[in-house]
């Protein structure tokens, strides 16, 4: 893979070219950056920026002083490639606090390993309605230790008004739920991204989440799309690898609340 023509392409199209997440999102293009809007429960933030020494603390401003007029919490995605340098600094010092670090990680699907099967006793279930949704959001609230109310929510919203712009999928050990994950399909575009991937701490170690990997690098495969992306966190970024994913950046969430 030619990485630097590749991350190009990927900032091309899902970043400078961004679609919005959800129905209920909303992509503006205003003084060299590309955010989203979303309602309360949705997710707000900045997805790319072109901005310089002389233009990033200005822009920085704007947009903590949009957001705080909506009285939305936001995040500003910032890659490690990203300029100016410094720009992760000057967001610290507009109040913004940084999340752990993650690995941007792009497979080619042609190249992948998708033999990966669930071990004996779990079955993968496609998610397709209400009750699915619930048992994603059960998993992610129990793998993460997180509030699940957003991805109830938006999960839902795309399964309603648009659900071919989303795969999710649970694994179950008989009817309890012990790992979930969601693919996000961008029409129009060669790249599809593998989100919310979590496994309840008693199933870790046992393949699960590499067989929720492989079953939606096959669907992202027979729809036609050629890459696929993550954010990768530490524990899974060895797992991907021996997939076949390869690191080409880092990326950074930056939070601020008004």
């Amino acid at each position: 893979m030619d990485h630097a023509a590749v991350l190009a392409l990927y900032d091309r199209d899902m970043r400078e070219g961004a679609q919005p997440d959800s129905p209920e999102s909303r992509i503006e293009r205003v003084g060299g950056v590309v955010r989203q809007v979303s309602a309360e429960h949705g997710w707000n933030g900045v997805v790319w920026s072109d901005l310089d020494d002389q233009s990033a603390d200005a822009a920085i401003a704007a947009q903590v002083a949009y957001y705080a007029d909506l009285g939305r919490e936001f995040e500003w995605k910032l890659y490690g490639h990203d300029l100016p340098v410094d720009l992760g600094k000057r967001l610290r010092a507009a109040g913004f606090v940084p999340q752990p670090e993650e690995t941007l990680m792009i497979g080619e699907v042609a190249d992948l390993t998708l033999d990966a099967e669930p071990p004996e006793g779990i079955r993968v279930l496609p998610v397709t309605d209400r009750a699915g949704v619930g048992l994603v959001a059960d998993v992610h609230e129990a793998a993460f230790g997180t509030d699940g109310t957003r991805l109830r929510r938006q999960l839902l919203a795309q399964l309603e008004a648009d659900p071919d712009s989303v795969v999710a999928v649970v694994a179950l050990d008989g009817d309890t739920p012990v790992s979930a994950a969601r693919m996000e399909l961008v029409p129009g575009t060669r790249f599809a991204g593998l989100w919310g991937g979590g496994t309840v701490a008693a199933w870790r170690g046992r393949g699960i989440y590499r067989a929720l990997v492989a079953v939606r690098a096959r669907e992202a495969q027979e729809r036609g799309y050629r890459y696929l992306q993550v954010d990768a966190m530490s524990t899974s970024r060895p797992i991907l690898e021996r997939l076949g994913f390869e690191p080409l950046t880092t990326t950074t969430p930056y939070l601020r609340t008004p």
